[in-house]
């Protein structure tokens, strides 16, 4: 998909804590707390969006980030309300006006809008920019259901005069105990241990797509954990050549939402090697394939062409 498979990946990537410190105004003027009113469509600010955090470790929340003079965001924002009614409360759409809420927009890096963000578990996600077509919008929309499934974000919004997600919902099936293991270890923060947890769910099941798709991303979660964001770079482009610095920067380009570029980078570098060191390349192309998700668009153009430069 786009980038909602890489999903915690976002972590460090995007600073949200001036924003997830800032009091609840309600607190701060004696008011009781507790959780916003909450429809499938509505407008955030600066001061409301911790309660917005709050909301996204029980449902997903999709952030819209718009003004009024841009022309896309108002051909986008149609399209994202009218699928987000339709998932009948699986995901909740918050729209942002940049102009007037810029901790927010500079909390994202918004350098370009409609900008479309998802919030999972408190954590961003980045999902697509540009008013992008209809379908593509519902393929990204299920593809943050699943990863949201996977960190056991499954609530849903009452819809009108329907019953609350307690009470009209079937009980979610337990996950399988490695998949509970490894989910565990990534709150935590023990990526490790979820990646042995998902191993050797793997080794049990070499089918459990589930598993590999986990495995995948909590792989991604250790290496840009582990990575300083200029010295990549730097390592990147003073050696075109070396195929491990030019993964590392592949990963963090994944992890900030550039698919493409990550995508195009492997590529040309997998073109470039003698055939008899293509394999590492190969394995990690494959891998983000599946970080990304099998069915976006840049992952079926990127499988393409590594399929022509294969034979």
């Amino acid at each position: 998909m786009t980038d909602v498979a890489a999903g915690a990946a976002m972590r460090g990537a995007v600073d949200l804590s001036a924003l997830r410190n800032r009091p609840d105004p309600a607190v701060a003027q004696g008011a009781s707390p507790g959780a916003p009113d909450v429809s499938l469509v509505m407008d955030v600010t600066d001061e409301s969006f911790p309660q917005v955090m709050e909301l996204s470790r029980t449902v997903p929340v999709v952030l819209d980030l718009w003004a009024e003079w841009c022309g896309p965001c108002k051909q986008l924002s149609p399209v994202l309300e009218r699928v987000v009614q339709e998932l009948g409360g699986r995901l909740v759409l918050a729209k942002v006006d940049v102009d007037a809420n810029p901790q927010i927009s500079q909390a994202f890096r918004a350098q370009s809008i409609p900008m479309v963000v998802a919030l999972v578990a408190g954590q961003p996600v980045p999902l697509f920019n540009g008013a992008v077509p209809e379908q593509q919008v519902r393929d990204v929309f299920a593809q943050l259901l699943q990863l949201a499934g996977q960190h056991g974000v499954t609530g849903v919004v009452p819809v009108g005069d329907a019953p609350a997600a307690d009470e009209a919902a079937p009980e979610e099936p337990p996950l399988p105990p490695l998949h509970a293991e490894a989910h565990d270890a990534i709150e935590a923060g023990d990526y490790p241990r979820a990646i042995a947890a998902f191993e050797k769910a793997l080794a049990e099941n070499p089918r459990d797509a589930d598993a590999r798709a986990g495995l995948g991303q909590v792989r991604l979660l250790e290496r840009v954990r582990q990575a300083g964001l200029s010295d990549v770079r730097a390592a990147a482009a003073q050696n075109p050549a070396d195929a491990d610095a030019q993964l590392a920067v592949a990963d963090l380009d994944v992890a900030g939402g550039h698919i493409d570029d990550a995508f195009g980078r492997l590529l040309d570098l997998f073109g470039a090697l003698p055939t008899d060191e293509r394999g590492p390349v190969r394995e990690r192309l494959l891998e983000l394939f599946g970080v990304v998700g099998d069915t976006d668009p840049r992952v079926v153009r990127a499988r393409a062409r590594l399929a022509s430069l294969m034979f």
